[in-house]
């Protein structure tokens, strides 16, 4: 469960060359003076990177360090029984450190000699077409900062452990890291805001909301509830609908709550042949045929 950054924190570059995350009243680190602070040094660090050179270190703290120790620890007991198996594959080849927050360089280190993946800082939101665009060039934008210690199992945009627990153990699998750099190339590839969007609508219910079945149980293979403390616990519960390309095109969902429709999957096979094949194919006439059909 998370917003968009651009609904909830959105980043400015002050004349000086500053630069300040806009956090909602509702925010839990709001009125921590402390934790705004750092938010704003570490979308710094983003807002002056420079694509093939080194991230810049984030100076995480032992406090931050300790959220990432004990959400790692618990969402680990909660894997073992709701993930893909090509999921936790992922994870064991990737070996993510679990006492302390890896730095995204360290991350790309572990994670391009196995897929080619590589991460990218983003201070906020980042664009739909630069966002997925990139994955085509095995590239993914990450947030470097972490949830506030008040409520360490709960962030209301995505923060370091959404982007690379969530993603990072996906992207380790070669499957999956097929399926997101498809995703990159439809990106590319369609030239409306509106296809763009129906492009970004199959990957919200199946790269980030994705359900599978694995022999008689129902998977999550999808990084929003992988990552989530309570999602991943309340997945089985919601309204699981068939696979289908229209449907994910034309529902609407709610950014600020739990998923209550998921799509699930009949295996990788099932996900690859429709999810993937619409990825590989897709143009602005095919989406709009899709869409009109639906309506």
């Amino acid at each position: 469960m998370f917003e968009e950054a651009q609904y909830f924190a959105p980043v400015a570059a002050k004349d000086d060359g500053s630069v300040v995350v806009e956090l909602a009243a509702s925010h839990p680190g709001f009125a921590d003076p402390v934790y705004r602070a750092r938010r704003n040094a570490i979308a710094g660090l983003a807002v002056n990177y420079r694509r093939g050179t080194p991230i810049p270190v984030a100076e995480y703290t032992e406090q931050e360090h300790g959220i990432w120790a004990l959400v790692t620890r618990e969402l680990a007991v909660k894997h073992d029984k709701y993930a893909t198996a090509e999921y936790l594959d992922g994870a064991a080849r990737l070996g993510l450190p679990q006492d302390r927050i890896p730095q995204l360089e360290e991350v790309s280190r572990l994670l391009e000699p196995l897929t080619g993946f590589r991460y990218l800082p983003a201070a906020g939101l980042v664009p739909l077409r630069d966002f997925y665009g990139v994955l085509a060039d095995g590239y993914f934008h990450s947030t470097q900062y972490i949830r506030h210690h008040s409520v360490p199992f709960y962030t209301p945009e995505p923060d370091v452990i959404h982007e690379v627990i969530g993603h990072a153990n996906a992207l380790a699998n070669d499957r999956y890291a097929a399926l997101y750099r498809l995703a990159g190339e439809a990106a590319r590839r369609v030239e409306s805001e509106e296809a763009l969007e129906i492009v970004s609508k199959v990957f919200w219910f199946t790269l980030e909301f994705g359900v599978m079945s694995e022999g008689a149980e129902l998977k999550a293979y999808g990084a929003g509830i992988l990552s989530s403390y309570g999602e991943i616990e309340e997945f089985c519960g919601m309204d699981i609908r068939p696979l289908d390309l229209r449907a994910m095109s034309t529902t609407k969902y709610d950014i600020t709550k739990y998923q209550d429709v998921l799509f699930r999957a009949d295996s990788l096979q099932h996900l690859e042949d429709v999810v993937g094949g619409f990825w590989a194919t897709c143009d602005d006439e095919s989406i709009a045929k899709m869409v009109h059909v639906s309506r």
